[in-house]
């Protein structure tokens, strides 16, 4: 029988990634660095071999060379492994909390997170028995000056970042009510810093408004955002105080201090 020239070309990819992972289960065993030919016993690869892709993996800071012919873990798992628990926390923390506000307002609940320039949809909270309702997807993506937990995050950026991702994706809109231009961009992210709340006036699609609030972890850092959205004359200002107590919850469950909504009832009364 014929061979597909597609599983010929995939063995050896297949092939680097199991030595790949046998390296760093190796490496894992020891808290210690450990030497070339140690890891080329244990793996039974040739030394060349496992110095090839030790060497692969050391650019990519998976693996460290502490000195000349040894290696350990290097600290870009530790970054991923915490991406991920944070990822995990913010999720586990915040389905009561979504679950328990999209009761209070019968409107579907978002909970996102920033991935490069765009925004991912991580969960949801909403009833199939509800009428007219927005529902985001799980795993759905936006741009982040489009959606109001986008707004969020570049909020926190500093001004050259903002440049920096205005630069890059040149703003571009998906509907009139798109913010397309810089200056108009940082005046909303100034509103967003204020008072801690971003929106969405049908910029992303037509006939839907968002509000959203962040979630901090331990740190302080912004790791989530919490969005309501909705048909955009059914949008109830009144939600917000509730959007915000429950993005304040998850927070707090993250460990965070909360001190900063000090602006919300300005917000609210304007």
């Amino acid at each position: 029988m014929k061979k597909n020239p597609s599983d010929v070309q995939s063995k050896p990819s297949v092939q680097v990634l199991e030595r790949m992972f046998t390296l760093i289960d190796v490496l894992a065993s020891r808290e210690e660095a450990i030497s070339l030919k140690e890891i080329s016993e244990k793996t039974g690869l040739h030394p060349s071999t496992a110095h090839r892709i030790l060497n692969d993996l050391t650019i990519g800071r998976f693996v460290d060379r502490p000195e000349s012919g040894s290696y350990r873990l290097g600290m870009r798992l530790l970054e991923l492994g915490n991406l991920v628990k944070a990822r995990l926390s913010v999720r586990d923390a915040s389905l009561a909390p979504m679950r328990q506000l999209h009761k209070l307002i019968q409107q579907p609940v978002n909970l996102s997170m920033r991935q490069g320039d765009e925004i991912v949809y991580i969960e949801r909270a909403y009833s199939e028995r509800s009428g007219m309702q927005v529902v985001r997807a799980i795993g759905g993506r936006a741009p982040l000056h489009l959606t109001s937990t986008g707004k969020l995050f570049l909020a926190a950026d500093d001004p050259q970042r903002v440049r920096s991702y205005a630069t890059r994706t040149g703003l571009a809109g998906h509907t009139r009510n798109s913010i397309t231009q810089l200056p108009i961009l940082e005046r909303e992210l100034g509103k967003a810093r204020q008072y801690g709340i971003a929106r969405d006036n049908e910029e992303l699609e037509l006939g839907v408004r968002c509000m959203a609030a962040g979630i901090f972890d331990d740190q302080g850092q912004l790791v989530a955002g919490l969005s309501i959205s909705a048909p955009a004359d059914r949008l109830d200002e009144g939600w917000l105080p509730k959007l915000q107590s429950t993005a304040d919850a998850i927070s707090q469950a993250l460990g965070y201090v909360n001190g900063r909504r000090t602006a919300l009832t300005q917000a609210i009364a304007e």
